[in-house]
């Protein structure tokens, strides 16, 4: 399988501040990542350097593309969705249409046209008319209205109300993904892009603390809630990170003995919310493969 983006020893500084810090990365087409990290780990950096926004450090190919050398052209093949607060609020939805039409040649007005059709947003009306659920519906129309085999989203849905959200992520899959295209999400919102993601990365300062498949995530994974009598026993065991929740004691372990947890209490697969606290508790690591 090919890699839409493949980086080794990428950097990015900014004065002597590291903003990302010599990382590998190979992203294989087909697939929907979730690059996760807390403020300042250097998600933004990392994304403006694969958008060609950036200089950097190292080697780095996006559709077999330098994005520095090449953005005009890795472009045409790359769409990018951030706040939807980006789109001009003069403009009609027929002139943003038209512009998208005239600058990008992948850009299908047919498609574009039969999405808004089953929202409310008209062809007549101003971006400053619309709720910023109708204004995501409308930048969602237009990027899947795009052949792009590589669409990036850094928090898409921020400041959208659940219905929008849901609406959002499930239209990006019935209505835009397949296996020639790609996905890449950056988003603190990790319980809603959880169940479409097909790879996790969690990144901090700067730096890979986790790069696996959700596969990888569910066999290597696990944790395991146990009454107060046997937190000793579990403790034992060594587990990567330790929470208390209503009183019971819930332990998640990587690559461990289930049937000997078993024993102990409740096995359950960790949700990623509790996988990226548990991983950026411990401090980000070297290892891309596992909780360092």
């Amino acid at each position: 399988m090919n890699n839409i983006i493949e980086a080794r020893g990428l950097s990015k500084r900014y004065g002597r501040t590291v903003a990302v810090d010599n990382i590998d990365l190979d992203i294989p087409a087909g697939r929907i990542v979730g690059l996760i990290g807390p403020n300042g780990a250097g998600k933004t950096s990392a994304l403006k350097a694969i958008l060609g926004l950036a200089t950097f450090e190292g080697k780095l190919t996006v559709l077999g593309k330098n994005p520095a050398r090449e953005r005009a052209s890795l472009m045409e093949e790359v769409c990018f969705i951030a706040d939807v607060a980006v789109l001009p609020r003069w403009a009609r939805v027929w002139q943003l249409i038209e512009f998208t039409e005239k600058i990008h040649p992948r850009f299908s007005r047919e498609k574009c046209i039969g999405y808004l059709k089953t929202t409310k947003v008209t062809l007549d009306h101003k971006v400053k008319q619309l709720s910023k659920g109708m204004v995501a519906q409308l930048h969602l129309a237009i990027v899947m209205a795009i052949d792009a085999r590589l669409l990036v989203l850094d928090e898409p849905t921020l400041g959208l109300d659940i219905l929008y959200r849901k609406q959002f992520y499930t239209n990006l899959l019935n209505d835009y993904f397949d296996e020639h295209r790609s996905i890449l999400i950056t988003t603190h919102q990790v319980e809603e892009v959880e169940h479409i993601l097909s790879d996790l990365i969690f990144i901090q300062e700067g730096r890979i603390a986790l790069d696996c498949t959700m596969e990888d995530v569910q066999a290597r994974y696990v944790e395991l809630m146990v009454p107060p009598e046997r937190v000793a026993a579990a403790r034992a065991l060594r587990p990567l990170f330790e929470r208390v929740l209503f009183g019971r004691h819930i332990f998640l372990y990587q690559d461990a003995d289930r049937p000997q947890l078993s024993e102990l209490g409740e096995l359950h697969t960790p949700s990623v919310a509790d996988l990226f606290v548990a991983t950026m508790s411990n401090g980000a690591g070297e290892s891309t493969g596992g909780v360092a």
